[in-house]
């Protein structure tokens, strides 16, 4: 069986990895000149490091280097991924600088049709396959507002550009930078620029709760927040085992957690003195992620070097005496030679024709896929990485394993028509939880292990009691799930025995 992959991060090379361990021939399609995903030296911005640790944030087989910092920057995230490639053989089934353009049914009905441009000569290619993995990330197309006064504004000298395109810290030296958003890349990104701008102000339409690194200073947050316990501290859709208890009779205990956790945070970052507490409670954190206080970022704004607009957002550009400037909504004017926008993505799955967008999404925009990772009415397609989480590398892994067993035939799956109510509940729940935040249906956070462990139990696997009891105090380890593709081997082994015989 001849499988495309089309994405070579996380996700796509982990799928790449393990279906062609099981005796599949992969090619795996990336546009960028190297292999990465949202690491990919096209898409690193100044600054930008991990939100987890270097322990949390690997692949089950392949932990990160001992000489990686605790947090690693986004170069040695990318040298990670194209170290793995080597590690694991891969580099003849990559096809890097090449962008697919199409993704169709082939005239047979049950195999897919590609066709695929060379970035660099722009020749175009087509080549049949019998299944189709999309791993493009679902952070696939930054998202840009479309600001009234953008021609006005760029014909006196003023440039707009995403965070995820904003490679050189040269193109800030000296000038005037308004960065927008107050998430990671936005918070991130200003330290870098305020180290060499002549002003630094950030725009933020809606403020977040921050994890300190390291609360009061000594405990590591991935205690708290990438344990099971971190974890239960959220209501899942159907609470199980303690979290009935921390969402029914604990509930006390849960929010008076919470709450302690929300009080050293704002007194940590200083939060109330910088009049930068957001509204609602710390629980909202994990609205749609978590987001780390980024080093230094308070410290500079405190010393008055980033300068941030609550609770407003950008009216207008416009040019005033000869320069670019930004207006805010509540008419504060900016001079502002560089817009560097923080303001999330778009998830877009360009190649797919308007009848099959229809038929992986919902009439809300969501995408309807079976455990975030198979449509319900495309057959022969797969989606990795659509389950985005604390744990991604090892969520794509375990996602990866789980088109594996269905290739194999290995897995028992509800009806149609019961895979469908299930999405839509799961949806709905999603929705409400998030306000709406929940990157189409494509986030999972922060039910990480939820969704691990419901991948893993259509496969049969099971990481044990002792483990799962661990998990609920020590932060997840990537390598407790090695086995997991072992045993996919052994039944892909067994089965292709039981072929043989017959």
């Amino acid at each position: 069986m001849q499988i495309a992959i089309i994405g070579a991060g996380f996700a796509g090379l982990s799928s790449a990895k393990v279906l062609s361990q099981v005796g599949f021939e992969v090619t795996v399609y990336e546009k960028a000149p190297d292999v990465g995903g949202v690491w990919s030296a096209t898409r690193r911005y100044p600054g930008v490091r991990t939100q987890n640790d270097k322990g949390t944030y690997a692949l089950s087989d392949f932990p990160m280097p001992p000489d990686y910092p605790e947090w690693p920057s986004g170069e040695q995230v990318q040298r990670y991924l194209a170290d793995y490639v080597r590690h694991v053989g891969l580099e003849p089934s990559l096809r890097l600088g090449t962008e697919v353009v199409s993704v169709r049914p082939a005239a047979d009905g049950e195999s897919w049709s590609v066709t695929t441009r060379d970035v660099t000569t722009g020749e175009s290619d087509t080549r049949t396959f019998d299944r189709v993995v999309v791993a493009n990330g679902i952070f696939s197309e930054p998202l840009v507002p479309a600001f009234p006064g953008l021609e006005e504004f760029t014909a006196c000298g003023g440039r707009v550009c995403a965070s995820s395109d904003f490679h050189d810290v040269a193109e800030a030296a000296g000038r005037d930078v308004v960065v927008v958003g107050y998430g990671k890349s936005s918070c991130d990104v200003s330290i870098p620029i305020s180290d060499v701008a002549a002003s630094t102000h950030l725009v933020a339409r809606e403020l977040l709760w921050k994890m300190p690194r390291r609360l009061g200073g000594v405990l590591n947050y991935k205690f708290l927040m990438l344990t099971r316990m971190g974890e239960g501290l959220f209501r899942y859709i159907r609470p199980r085992g303690f979290e009935r208890f921390l969402h029914g009779p604990g509930d006390a205990v849960r929010r008076r957690l919470l709450s302690g956790v929300q009080a050293v945070a704002t007194r940590q970052l200083r939060l109330r003195d910088l009049d930068l507490v957001p509204r609602g409670t710390f629980e909202d954190i994990a609205r749609s992620t978590v987001s780390l206080a980024t080093h230094g970022f308070y410290e500079r704004v405190a010393d008055g070097v980033i300068t941030v607009h609550r609770d407003r957002v950008v009216a207008r550009l416009l040019e005033d005496d000869g320069r670019p400037h930004v207006e805010l909504s509540d008419g504060t004017l900016l001079p502002a030679d560089l817009v560097v926008c923080g303001t999330g993505f778009r998830q877009v799955v360009p190649f797919l024709d308007e009848d099959l967008q229809r038929r992986i999404t919902d009439e809300r925009g969501n995408f309807v896929l079976y455990r975030q990772i198979k449509p319900i009415d495309v057959p022969g397609m797969y989606f990795a990485g659509y389950n985005s989480s604390f744990f991604s590398p090892l969520s794509a892994e375990m996602a990866a394993v789980w088109i594996a067993h269905d290739l194999l035939g290995d897995l028992l799956l509800p009806s149609p028509d019961d895979q469908r109510r299930h999405v839509d509940e799961r949806l709905r729940w999603m929705e409400e939880r998030t306000r709406g935040q929940h990157a189409r249906g494509t986030n999972v956070i922060p039910f990480s292990m939820h969704n691990i462990d419901e991948v893993l139990s259509d496969v049969g696997v099971d990481v044990g009691p002792v483990t799962r009891a661990l998990q609920w105090l020590l932060p997840i380890d990537p390598g407790s799930y090695r086995h997991v593709t072992a045993h996919l081997l052994a039944t892909s082994d067994a089965a292709r025995a039981t072929a043989a015989r017959t």
